[in-house]
């Protein structure tokens, strides 16, 4: 998806960077940079897109974001009040040791985990368990310290298998501000109001396209159609909502958006290759 270049800051002469954000929310552009990114969320929930990936994320999540690969976090609006999240956040260039850096035998395993970031991670499992505790040291450490942390990491994450893949192959292409700008008011209107009867005749309007043209450039873009795209952040609402409450199908259903019930169950049912009602048994 074509995305907003973003400059990650870090101090003048500095490999790499982690920083701890405190913030109301973590903005709404859809960007990308060339360092890879790790991202261990302490505070917060929302809809988080990555790729073509589209999930709802919470509290103690652990993302790691390849090279370029664009990606944002939408809080949830309701929540968008001060300080209401808390990220530590890791970024390191593919290049910040030298061209040369991974072309040697011992680093082998760290350019197989790279490959593998393209698409984006999450990680679980005591990987993540150990990989924070070392991001909340490190922040506290300067110089070679620091990087004793940084590859302490990446043999953690080189050699652990406690990770799923996030987004498709990605053919990644740079934005550019008519794109940008579409895109945020796509995602903006959607997030908004899909509870309620969403008209792909309006979305396009918002794009300046025609419906035809608009539903032709999303999926040109995205790999989706924009129906599938409502339907993914629907039914991202609708876990959310089995997880966090004791509501009937029948009401998750009408407070995620979909028309009737069986419409409900015949979406989750392909979406999660089980029943919302088997869904929420697993959670017990």
């Amino acid at each position: 998806m074509k995305a907003k270049f973003h400059q990650v800051p870090k101090a003048f002469n500095n490999a790499f960077s982690i920083r701890h954000d405190i913030l109301p929310h973590f903005g709404t552009i859809w960007h990308y940079h060339p360092e890879i990114e790790l991202h261990y969320l302490i505070k917060g929930e929302g809809v988080r897109f990555i790729g073509d990936h589209i999930d709802h994320f919470r509290e103690d999540d652990m993302v790691l974001l390849g090279s370029n690969l664009p990606h944002t976090w939408k809080c949830n609006e309701i929540k968008q009040e001060k300080n209401h999240v808390e990220a530590l956040v890791l970024h390191f260039h593919p290049e910040c040791f030298g061209k040369e850096f991974l072309t040697v035998s011992e680093t082998q395993e760290i350019l197989k985990l790279l490959q593998l970031s393209k698409n984006g991670l999450i990680i679980h499992g005591d990987t993540k368990e150990r990989i924070k505790e070392l991001m909340a040291a490190m922040q506290h450490t300067n110089g070679l310290e620091k990087l004793i942390y940084l590859f302490a990491i990446f043999r953690i994450l080189a050699t652990s298998e406690e990770y799923d893949t996030l987004s498709n192959s990605f053919a990644y292409s740079k934005l550019n501000k008519i794109d940008e700008s579409r895109m945020d008011k796509v995602f903006s209107h959607t997030l908004k109001n899909f509870k309620e009867k969403i008209a792909i005749e309006d979305v396009a309007t918002l794009c300046n396209l025609s419906t035809t043209s608009f539903c032709r450039y999303f999926k040109m873009i995205t790999n989706k159609s924009y129906f599938d795209f409502l339907t993914e952040v629907r039914l991202n609402h609708a876990c959310r909502l089995i997880i966090d409450s004791d509501l009937t199908m029948q009401h998750i259903a009408i407070e995620s958006g979909f028309e009737n019930t069986s419409n409900f169950y015949r979406h989750f049912k392909n979406f999660k290759d089980t029943t919302p009602t088997e869904y929420r048994k697993g959670l017990v």
